[in-house]
């Protein structure tokens, strides 16, 4: 950020259920809601971020970036500014979340998973296994074999990042917003978005990405909306964190083009 920030303002958004944001009880959309409950989903998401805009930001020129769900959620902002009349100047995906998992993606999948996806999707629901799931997965050991994975050159997986990641999934209620986020089934797809936007998309991609395909995120460009995709070599899903000299480097150019 302090790079950038030479640039212009910069903000970074700690979605709701996401970093330092407040955590509450998630309900699915076909639960009843109540007082202090929140339906995850990227359209809600997309709105916190809207509205920080219009009342945080509040700037001539907007630029939106987000990486992984991040990315998704950029995208129905970015639709939302167009839908008001304050179109956002360009909009930035790095390893933008494909959502493979979404029921509108389900012909796609291999014979087993399609059988067995209205299981999964019964169990997830169920507190008492997402908790027990939660709790399994919220330990540092596991963050680090996960961080390991995401990015391939190891570049800056040290027990800082770790200890923040750890830190949010200690948070109260942190378990719940896993529940919302892993029941995700039928939301916001970023081609599906994309092909409604006018707003000009810059794709940067990790080459080594191990959950987000780079030959599908090559079929985006496509997209009329699309006008570019730099593959950064070696780096994974988070190149920003992995190699932010990099990163960094490649948002300048598209900024100041």
């Amino acid at each position: 950020m302090e790079s950038l920030s030479k640039l212009g303002n910069v903000y970074a958004i700690d979605l709701v259920g996401f970093g330092e944001s407040a955590k509450p009880t998630s309900h699915l959309k076909d639960e009843t809601p109540s007082s202090d409950s929140f339906c995850y989903g990227i359209d809600a998401w997309a709105q916190q971020v809207t509205d920080f805009v219009q009342e945080i930001a509040n700037a001539e020129k907007i630029v939106l970036a987000g990486n992984s769900i991040g990315g998704v959620v950029a995208c129905q902002t970015a639709k939302k500014l167009e839908d008001q009349e304050s179109q956002a100047e360009k909009l930035i995906l790095i390893d933008c979340a494909q959502r493979e998992i979404d029921d509108k993606r389900l012909s796609e999948q291999p014979p087993f998973r399609r059988l067995s996806k209205p299981l999964l999707k019964k169990l997830v629901r169920q507190r008492w296994l997402t908790r027990t799931l939660y709790k399994a997965l919220a330990k540092k050991g596991i963050i680090q074999k996960v961080l390991e994975l995401a990015y391939p050159t190891k570049q800056n997986v040290d027990d800082e990042l770790i200890n923040v990641l750890y830190k949010a999934t200690q948070d109260r209620n942190a378990d719940e917003a896993f529940r919302g986020f892993i029941n995700l089934f039928d939301d916001l797809l970023a081609p599906d978005i994309m092909k409604k936007l006018s707003t000009p998309v810059h794709l940067i991609w990790g080459e080594k990405d191990p959950w987000e395909p780079l030959a599908i995120a090559k079929t985006w460009i496509s997209i009329d909306c699309v006008k570019s995709i730099q593959v950064l070599p070696d780096l994974g899903h988070c190149p920003h964190d992995e190699c932010p000299q990099v990163v960094n480097s490649e948002i300048t150019s598209i900024l100041q083009a």
